[in-house]
């Protein structure tokens, strides 16, 4: 499906471009989105890359990622059921799911394209994408977020009485587009035309495979490295308590809490991790180098699928193929009161971060950061994910060319979170 919807955005973009007499617009778009590609998101991803798989490799080693999946065991058998329990995938996942929820989109996606390598070496079907990998993928890119930190603070720059109001709302969206991208990933991968080919590896080379994966350590610290752990976790609190006490707080109490999380999570799992791996008498400063060298060829591996699909999105763009979609499909919008407002906004998420961040940007200042469209922006803002953008970085990564249901799965959670903004903010917020 990736590929018509590829190529389908290329052509149209020249022919548009061609009409409306943009075709220089349209190929100095496509040159800038390569260059973003490679300058801005691909090379700089190295750096962090190379830091949190570094850290995966200690929490691996000293046998926290194997605590993570055992707890929740029963919750990732049924999503999951081909990943065997005790795979190094399970839990990949979780910390990527953990990372997703407190909006730490530094550390999940390093975290989440170590998860497609994990799953890779289960796929019998080298460049089809498993069962698991869609579901993986439904996952991310409808992903449950307690703090839309950026879209309230652009609320917060554009002059918003209470910016965090929307917190709520975008919640309440982004559970009904996770639900109902689950929904749909299971129920696509059961159809016949998404049915998976013959398989390539047997089974019993699989299992050779995952035989061959380094055991992990599940030496605990001994009572005094435990006690050490609880001061250094105790420290950490006492440093949230002085946040919560310093800042500005916002006023939904539990806002408050989660981005006070949200700011220390990231030194914590920094320090913690090499902390109790050393404590676990592991090798610290070798395992995160040998961790930290998969970062650099990773973010190499996926420069061509970035490539392809930000110059697309790019070129359609310059071309003004937005403005006519808008346009084509307005009046049935308006038929159902579905505010035409908010159509570039829903129709850009799914395909530019950046360009949706821009547009909404305008809809704050066009509306007002209090409107009830700017609410209802900012709850789809909350809900919805890129997820072309997704797809291409994390299938680019373990070089999956045939996404099968990744991306109508993907499709139909935006449309749920996009829904769910629109009748949860005319709810709550209309008059």
């Amino acid at each position: 499906m990736l590929n018509y919807i590829w190529l389908g955005l290329v052509v149209l973009a020249v022919l548009l471009g061609g009409f409306n007499g943009q075709l220089q617009a349209v190929t100095n778009a496509a040159f800038e989105a390569c260059k973003t590609a490679v300058m801005t998101i691909a090379l700089p991803l190295a750096g962090v890359m190379a830091l949190w798989l570094g850290l995966m490799k200690l929490a691996e080693a000293s046998g926290l990622v194997n605590i993570l999946a055992r707890a929740l065991r029963p919750v990732l058998r049924w999503l999951f059921p081909d990943v065997p329990p005790n795979h190094p995938a399970m839990g990949s996942m979780v910390m990527n799911m953990a990372a997703n929820m407190l909006g730490l989109s530094n550390a999940a996606t390093p975290l989440g394209l170590r998860a497609m390598q994990d799953l890779e070496k289960l796929n019998p079907r080298p460049g089809t994408a498993s069962n698991a990998m869609c579901t993986f993928l439904a996952i991310n890119t409808s992903s449950i977020q307690l703090i839309p930190a950026t879209t309230v603070a652009i609320l917060a720059a554009a002059g918003s009485k209470n910016p965090t109001v929307i917190i709520g709302t975008a919640f309440f969206a982004t559970c009904c587009s996770t639900i109902a991208g689950l929904i749909a990933v299971k129920t696509l991968e059961r159809l016949p035309f998404y049915a998976l080919p013959p398989a390539e590896k047997s089974p019993e080379s699989l299992a050779a495979d995952s035989e061959d994966l380094p055991a992990q350590n599940l030496a605990k610290p001994a009572w005094w490295g435990s006690l050490l752990l609880l001061a250094f976790s105790a420290c950490f609190l006492w440093f949230g308590w002085q946040f919560l006490q310093t800042s500005e707080a916002p006023a939904n109490p539990l806002a408050a809490v989660v981005e006070a999380v949200s700011y220390l999570a990231i030194p914590f799992l920094v320090a913690f991790f090499p902390l109790y791996a050393a404590l676990c008498r592991v090798k610290v400063y070798e395992e995160f180098v040998e961790g930290a060298k998969e970062g650099f060829q990773v973010s190499i591996r996926i420069i061509p699928y970035l490539v392809a699909i930000i110059a697309a999105v790019a070129m359609f763009r310059a071309a003004g193929g937005i403005d006519m979609v808008s346009r084509a499909i307005g009046p049935f919008l308006a038929a159902i009161h579905f505010p035409t407002e908010l159509l570039p906004l829903v129709l850009m998420r799914p395909l530019s971060g950046s360009g949706a961040n821009g547009i909404f940007a305008e809809l704050v200042q066009s509306q007002g950061p209090d409107s009830l469209l700017a609410r209802m922006g900012a709850s789809i803002m909350g809900s919805t994910e890129t997820t072309f953008y997704v797809i291409a970085v994390y299938f680019g990564s373990v070089a999956i060319r045939r996404t099968r249901h990744a991306v109508p799965a993907g499709l139909v959670a935006d449309l749920a979170g996009v829904t769910a903004s629109v009748i949860i903010c005319n709810l709550v917020f209309g008059k």
